[in-house]
């Protein structure tokens, strides 16, 4: 029942649009703000933890901390000052975070912690008292140190409870030189963190003819049916899928899907609705003079687990935008999404309404932009 009524409640606030409601631009000693994501607090609050650099040029390698900003009123408005969740405490940088409420109440939060180019791994430290403090970190990575990638946003728990960590390796000390192609796997762990395994299956990527291709920033959802659905950027004009049967140890093949897009990472998540959310550079009519460009920024709806896909529209159209690495994050008849725009120094939040996501594309002049609801 309660399912119906927060979906008819949606419905009746059809007319609503989406609003940008926090900008976080870089500034003097803060050339990048990136890689966030969202959880909802007890006391109502919505606290976002983003990678805050705080040094050189804004580079993947460059000094950055964990800093949190909070909003009290489902996300239209935020705090404006940072306070400081994870400082700097690796050899590089700490960045891209991920944030779950788990099942036992307590909040994890899950981060890169860079120590050099062949020396990436994810930590996850647990609050008990909604973030106020966190525990000391417990790595997720222990069994072969190497340069693991794991997007913001990414882990999942489980139905069952498992929490399910997916990652792309490109170094490692029986591979030391730099493999951009990658390899994807997942970290699994049966006991809320305090102990992680690897997968069994690892996989790199191959086209028809059985060439190595480029697979990379692994994200996963979980079906109805039990099945996980892990996608990954790739260099083949697409998103590949993969699925497991067994809660992320064993995965098919990555094979190409016909979610069109550029080298830039897709994310997914389920909605209150029962249905998923795609959000990603939808490349299906790009111009070919924008194929390498992390633009548009696209949403869509399935209402038949990832096999197709409906009410397709641009959120950003500016063709002079980059847009990627983003959280989502349903709250009462809205979702927030966090992503990077202008580029990776760049985060915004925009809140979006439900029901939007449901309208039909809305008709925008294409004639300074790709036909977005924002175009600037």
């Amino acid at each position: 029942m309660r399912l119906f009524s927060w979906f008819f409640t949606a419905q009746a606030n059809e007319r609503d649009v989406p609003t940008r409601t926090l900008e976080l631009p870089p500034g003097p000693g803060n050339p990048r703000n990136s890689e966030g994501a969202f959880v909802s607090l007890k006391d109502g609050r919505i606290m976002f933890i983003y990678s805050h650099y705080t040094a050189g040029q804004g580079s993947d390698h460059d000094p950055a901390q964990l800093c949190g900003r909070y909003s009290s009123d489902g996300g239209k408005t935020w705090t404006v000052q940072d306070r400081l969740i994870v400082e700097n405490e690796g050899g590089m940088n700490v960045m891209s975070v991920s944030l779950l409420r788990l099942q036992n109440d307590k909040i994890a939060l899950f981060y890169l912690r860079k120590n050099s180019e062949k020396d990436c791994r994810p930590v996850m430290r647990i609050s008990n008292d909604e973030g106020e403090s966190w525990g000391p970190p417990v790595m997720c990575i222990t069994d072969e140190i190497g340069y693991y990638v794991l997007n913001n946003d990414r882990v999942i728990q489980l139905q069952n409870g498992r929490l399910v960590v997916p990652v792309c390796l490109h170094t490692s000390k029986d591979s030391p030189q730099m493999d951009r192609l990658g390899t994807v796997m997942c970290y699994l762990s049966d006991d809320n963190g305090n102990s992680w395994r690897r997968s069994s299956s690892m996989h790199k990527g191959y086209d028809a003819t059985g060439k190595r291709i480029t697979v990379q920033e692994p994200g996963i959802v979980e079906m109805k049916d039990g099945r996980l659905m892990m996608f990954m950027r790739t260099n083949q004009g697409c998103q590949y899928l993969a699925f497991s049967e067994d809660g992320g140890d064993t995965w098919s093949p990555p094979q190409p899907s016909a979610i069109a897009s550029p080298l830039s990472p897709a994310s997914v998540k389920r909605l209150p609705t029962g249905d998923l959310l795609l959000v990603w550079n939808d490349h299906s009519r790009i111009p070919d003079h924008l194929r390498n460009r992390r633009v548009p920024l696209s949403v869509a709806i399935s209402k038949d687990e990832g096999r197709t896909w409906q009410h397709t529209k641009v959120l950003e159209g500016n063709p002079e935008g980059w847009y990627c690495y983003v959280a989502i994050h349903p709250v009462d008849d809205s979702v927030l999404l966090g992503y990077c725009a202008r580029g990776l120094a760049h985060m915004r939040i925009t809140r979006i309404p439900v029901a939007w996501l449901y309208t039909a594309q809305p008709d925008r002049p294409q004639t300074n932009g790709l036909g977005g609801f924002f175009n600037d």
